[in-house]
């Protein structure tokens, strides 16, 4: 059975009836923002709930009867009014607490709690919403009205069209996406575009705006239908609202796809819903690029809120700081500055950090942006000295970094941990680990035990300088004191043994780091190295042969190199071809000195140097690519349909994806665009194919006018292989033992796939979510699932999605419904972590 709709599954029930009365017309008046918008931000669950607009009146339960003015007031020029759901105190709308649970952001970074052992710090209110609510006082309004009409029932002269309408009015609210379709169609033959828009308008004032806009989305494709940017405009603003940030979007790009320009309350709600959703991949970049338009196409002067949101998200944003980043940071700053606006310390602080995150610091930035601060009567804080600190840590300036020591204790407002490491750092620049062990223990005796971080930078020191018995005794503390990941200092302690000559201890740091840390391309890599080095071929080609038979781990050109470059020297010409063979069919570089010796060998048996294989996807490539496709693989084409690119994307917050995207490069390497080639390796989180017309198969089937489908034959490619790289892509097991799958495309096409799993003797149930449908497994038909696929599943992947037994035995939990209260939340969870914009 196929139920549609969104995740609450409650749908309000609203009731129409026909009646005369006199003749009235009603008149919408739409302008951008409310004067006083009641935007409520709760602190506990970040929900973003609705403007308080005046909405229509009505004399019944189901019809609109006399004259009304709907007004979304005025932006006023800069200025916005929050207030909590319980108090008139606003909490931010990102604050300390929230952004220190991110890994890498700026609080974490410049109060130093990175590590989770060292328990949650005091509020470092970064920005001050609170301001916001003073702006609307202090900046020249601006009223920018749209105006639409909605007559009356009343004012039809036919009754039966009167009754058809109220009836409509009470059945619209009450079905879902695909039986609302049918129920609209069937009424073809009589609707017009005034009474589709009477239906939207009913939907959004009872709040069934999902509703309105399918209603809306139904209009659009009617050949009778003419754009009404006064619909769109309080469409967009009442999804908005509500954080229905796609649907918001596709009305939105309606908007501009009529040559108009959506008023501000619209660019504003919907940067502010982006916002709301930023544990959504891709949400953060979104919104900068509605901020944008917002000033550059539609000349508007953001509200002093709405940048300082922004701003903070900006470095709130987890992960390694990007160039991108640093010049959104910017523009908006030079808008603040430009526009006349506060602009706030905390500002000052986000930006110096930015620049000090980079690889190459612009110290004269830096500089420069400490003088406006004293200019603004601001005094450096804690933050700043610490991102000073950093900046001049990566260039090796000890006299500045003990300088700046110096200003940080002076403040007496403790020392982060992370300002220990950055001062370990500056040391280790210059080769004084002496120095940087003494640091080292300074902040031991400092914050009661040394943190992860703290860890892997006194190691990393000691491991350049070759102090072995230091680093021995520094990684078996480390080990004592439970804390982790201790891979990172493994693989120092590895490198130190390989250039040291020290293959006993390397093999030994090797066989201890599989006990201890998950397996790792580079550890492996490393230990290959050293058994070539040593000439001990056979177990090297035992290892390697392990690395390749390990989807987790794989091999890559260096391993290959090695080994061959092992064999070439000790005369083994079999092995040699074979390993060449491999690099042929995978595309790997082939190092000249090792081509030349090649060729030599291979002359002597008169074979030639063959060129790379003609690329043709093997059966298990073409099984798993089925899979991706389904779970939301992307491909583009050139403008003639002629060639075809496949974008490899995978979720950096996933460690599912962290592992697949190992094994999904080293599967398609010979197809990989050669830019997708990494250093050190380190496998990015999205990389392409070569463009190709073999792609053109996929594309046509999978992927028709540049939109994900579901092809016919569909119930043809569902081997247990696909089906095994659908789940690892982009399903994810419930914690009662459920098994949920991911899928876009049309109703029809998702009927295809229940029909395909049901032929394998599994029932599953689907619901829908925006445009995605997600399928779920319940009780045996989980377990079935499980043991279809359950071959094909990455080896250190089985444990994470394997199905609790107990709920793989149980008969009763196919009895359960998807659309129970747990299931929904953990759906709405996943959506919101997902990377992958389906």
């Amino acid at each position: 059975m196929i139920v549609t709709g969104a995740c609450d599954f409650s749908s309000s029930l609203s009731v129409a009836t026909s009646s005369s009365s006199a003749v009235s017309v009603t008149t919408f008046n739409i302008s951008s923002l409310s004067s006083n918008p009641n935007i409520i931000i709760n602190s506990s669950s970040t929900l973003f709930r609705s403007l308080s607009f005046s909405l229509i009146r009505h004399r019944s339960s189901y019809s609109l009867r006399s004259l009304r003015r709907l007004s979304i007031h005025t932006v006023h020029g800069n200025k916005t009014q929050f207030f909590s759901h319980s108090s008139t105190r606003t909490p931010p709308l990102f604050t300390a607490n929230s952004t220190a649970q991110r890994s890498g952001t700026f609080v974490e970074h410049l109060t130093g709690i990175t590590e989770s052992e060292e328990g949650s710090s005091e509020a470092n209110d970064f920005g001050d919403v609170e301001s916001a609510r003073n702006d609307i006082r202090n900046v020249a309004t601006r009223r920018v009205e749209t105006e639409f009409e909605v007559r009356e029932l009343e004012e039809l002269p036919e009754e039966w069209r009167r009754s058809k309408l109220a009836w409509l009015c009470k059945e619209v609210p009450t079905h879902k996406a695909v039986t609302l379709v049918r129920l609209l169609n069937a009424q073809k033959k009589w609707v017009r575009q005034e009474d589709a828009t009477y239906i939207a308008v009913h939907c959004m004032r009872i709040r069934e705006n999902e509703t309105g806009f399918r209603v809306y989305r139904w209009m659009t494709q009617q050949n009778w239908y003419r754009f009404d940017f006064g619909l769109a405009t309080k469409l967009a603003d009442y999804l908005g609202k509500e954080r229905k940030f796609t649907k918001c979007r596709e009305v939105f790009d309606d908007i501009l796809n009529q040559g108009r320009v959506p008023s501000e309350s619209t660019f504003h709600i919907l940067v502010v819903a982006y916002l709301s959703s930023l544990s959504v991949e891709g949400c953060l970049e979104e919104a900068c690029s509605v901020y944008n338009r917002m000033i550059q196409l539609g000349g508007y002067k953001p509200r002093l809120s709405l940048h300082n949101s922004l701003f903070r998200a900006l470095v709130s944003k987890r992960g390694g700081i990007l160039n991108d980043q640093l010049k959104q940071a910017e523009f908006i700053f030079h808008n603040v500055v430009t526009t006349g606006l506060e602009v706030q310390k905390d500002i000052y602080s986000g930006l110096i950090w930015l620049h000090s995150c980079q690889e190459e610091v612009d110290k004269d930035r830096i500089n420069s942006l400490r003088e406006e601060m004293k200019k603004a009567g601001f005094q450096e804080s804690k933050e700043v000295v610490v991102s000073l600190l950093r900046a001049y840590a990566k260039e090796g300036g000890v006299e500045e970094v003990e300088r700046t020591w110096l200003e940080l204790l002076d403040l007496d407002c403790g020392i982060p941990s992370q300002a220990f490491v950055y001062k370990m750092e500056a040391y280790s620049k210059v080769g004084d680990f002496a120095k940087a062990l003494e640091i080292f223990r300074e902040m031991e005796k400092h914050l009661g035990g040394a943190t992860v971080s703290g860890y892997h930078k006194i190691i990393e020191v000691l491991c350049k300088v070759q102090q072995v018995e230091f680093a021995e005794s520094l990684l078996k503390e480390f080990e004592e004191s439970g804390k982790k990941p201790l891979l990172p200092s493994y693989i120092e302690i590895a490198k130190m043994y390989f250039d040291l000559g020290l293959h006993e201890k390397l093999e030994m740091a090797f066989v201890e780091c599989l006990e201890k840390c998950q397996p790792s391309q580079i550890i492996y890599n490393i230990y290959l190295d050293s058994l070539v080095k040593i000439s001990n071929l056979e177990k090297a080609g035992d290892v390697f042969n392990e690395m390749k038979n390990n989807g987790t781990i794989n091999v890559n050109a260096r391993s290959c190199n090695n080994l061959l470059k092992g064999y070439l020297d000790s005369g083994r010409q079999v092995q040699a071809e074979r390993i060449y063979d491999l690099m042929r069919l995978k595309k790997y570089e082939i190092e000249p000195p090792l081509m030349e010796k090649l060729d030599y060998i291979l002359s002597l048996k008169k074979k030639e140097l063959k060129k790379p294989l003609n690329m043709k996807l093997s059966k298990d490539q073409r099984e798993v690519l089925v899979g991706l496709l389904l779970g939301g693989l992307q491909i583009e084409s050139d403008k003639e349909k002629k060639s075809h690119m496949i974008k490899f994307e995978f979720r950096e917050n996933s460690q599912t994806h962290l592992i697949l995207k190992q094994h999904i490069h080293d599967q398609f390497r010979e197809w990989l665009h050669p830019l997708s080639d990494f250093q050190e390796d380190i496998i990015p989180f999205e990389f392409y194919s070569v463009p190709h017309s073999y792609f053109g198969f996929y594309a046509e089937h999978f992927w028709p006018k540049g939109q994900p489908e579901i092809p016919k034959l569909i119930h043809r490619w569902l081997s247990p292989h696909s089906l095994a790289y659908w789940y690892m892509y982009s399903g994810f097991k419930t914690s009662s033992g459920d098994i949920i799958l991911r899928l876009k495309g049309s109703l029809e096409g998702v009927e295809k796939v229940v029909k395909a799993l049901r032929a394998k003797s599994m029932e599953c149930r689907v619901k829908k979510k925006g445009k995605v449908f997600w399928i779920g497994l319940q009780g045996t038909n989980s377990a079935l699932f499980w043991n279809l696929i359950e071959p094909y599943v990455l080896e250190d992947l089985k444990d994470h999605l394997k199905p609790p037994s107990e709920s793989m035995g149980n008969e009763s939990a196919q009895n359960q419904k998807l659309d129970s209260t747990k299931s929904v939340e953990e759906i709405h969870h996943y959506s919101l972590n997902s990377s992958l914009q389906l």
